[in-house]
């Protein structure tokens, strides 16, 4: 069962938004909307002097919806941005939009809050073709109910068939608000995105069951599809300094949001390691042991890289969490990584796997490590890093 609004019926009234207890209902464009909150208490329906609020069967629901299926095109991008410039997740995800988009035939749109014109022409030349702008100031610090309700007013209204956003801590907090207001379905932290060439329905793919498989989730009945993509997980798209877009520019007006945005506190770390911008990786996994990563340690200092590892070697306590990649980790692009010791488990595959050249140093060749590697090294990694270590310092002269 669920509550609707007849929106031919609704006068705009607001009778129904005091009798709400859960705050549920709210003002969209001079109609009344449910939105997420809602508690099925049945309160508004008594209240409504129209009569335009009503109890229905949601099979009766999914079936009017199904017919509406075609109606929905275009693949549509949240683009995030952090104190006004698009943030990396956003670039990403206008990569893989855009492959998507050439696919079906359609165009790729993306939404932008709190940034100016400029960064809206920055998406343009990533491959947007056309971007929805709001640059209200309130915006600039995110905030879930403005940003749930202007997206949710563009994917109404231009009715894309797939959804894109960044599985980021803004992604996760108010993409699920959308997603339940659309009545739609949202698969979180895919790592992978296709579409069937049969169906033209999006393929999404992402951990499951602890990381053991890789799933592949379907939307076939609802529009839009809705995933959230983890950041570094997919590669930037072709920048073009001559591309040129369209640029729709939103108002306000009727956003009403509940909470305000009074201050914010950047959080200052004295971790030094950054994995997410690294260019050169040496990880290490069990089979290296606690001893061995000082050897990693001292490879990743000549090639001016970081070092990385796997869950197993953190949670013997050989380094700290803030090294760990994978699936409970961090997700990392770097241009080399190098997979000492990793067996190659699907959990920390998903972090790394997405590396323009992955260097993998096993004893045992049917790791499987291996299968994604570009290079393979089957052998003692006490043998093998000692001789890479003294051969870069030749060749840089130290």
């Amino acid at each position: 069962m669920s509550i609707v609004v007849r929106i031919e019926k609704c006068s705009g009234c607001e009778t129904c938004l005091s009798s709400c207890p859960f705050d549920a209902i709210v003002m969209n464009e001079g109609k009344a909307f449910i939105n997420e909150y809602c508690n099925y208490c049945k309160t508004c329906i008594s209240v409504c002097p129209e009569g335009a609020i009503y109890e229905t069967e949601e099979s009766v629901q999914r079936t009017a919806f199904s017919i509406q299926l075609n109606d929905y095109k275009d693949v549509l991008v949240f683009a995030e941005q952090r104190e006004g410039k698009a943030a990396p997740v956003s670039i990403e995800l206008l990569g893989i939009g855009r492959r998507l988009a050439d696919e079906l035939g359609t165009k790729l749109l993306a939404v932008m809050l709190g940034a100016d014109e400029a960064e809206a022409k920055e998406l343009i030349k990533w491959g947007a073709d056309r971007v929805y702008l709001c640059s209200d100031s309130e915006l600039i610090k995110f905030n879930d109910d403005p940003y749930a309700d202007i997206l949710t007013s563009v994917i109404n209204k231009q009715k894309p068939s797939i959804v894109l956003a960044g599985a980021t801590p803004v992604g996760r907090s108010f993409i699920p608000r959308v997603a339940a207001r659309l009545r739609t379905g949202l698969t979180a932290d895919c790592t992978s995105l296709e579409i069937d060439k049969e169906t033209k329905n999006l393929l999404q793919v992402r951990p499951a069951f602890g990381g053991n498989i890789m799933a592949t989730i379907l939307c076939p009945d609802y529009r839009p599809q809705m995933a959230t993509v983890r950041p570094r997980v997919m590669k930037r798209g072709t920048y073009d300094e001559s591309r040129v877009g369209e640029i729709i520019n939103l108002q306000m007006d009727n956003v009403h949001p509940r909470t305000k945005v009074v201050d914010s506190v950047k959080e200052v770390s004295a971790i030094s390691v950054n994995l997410h911008e690294a260019e050169i990786i040496v990880a290490g996994g069990r089979g290296v042991g606690e001893k061995g990563f000082k050897l990693l340690e001292e490879l990743a200092q000549v090639l001016n890289g970081v070092v990385g590892a796997s869950r197993a070697a953190v949670d013997e306590g050989w380094v700290s969490y803030s090294h760990q990649v994978g699936q409970t980790g961090k997700t990392v692009n770097p241009k080399i990584y190098f997979a000492c010791g990793i067996s190659g488990a699907v959990q920390h595959l998903v972090g790394m796997q997405s590396s323009d050249i992955i260097i993998a140093i096993n004893k045992n060749p049917e790791a499987p490590i291996f299968n994604v590697a570009t290079y393979g090294i089957v052998g003692d990694l006490f043998e093998i890093v000692p001789m890479l270590i003294k051969r870069i310092k030749e060749i840089k002269g130290i």
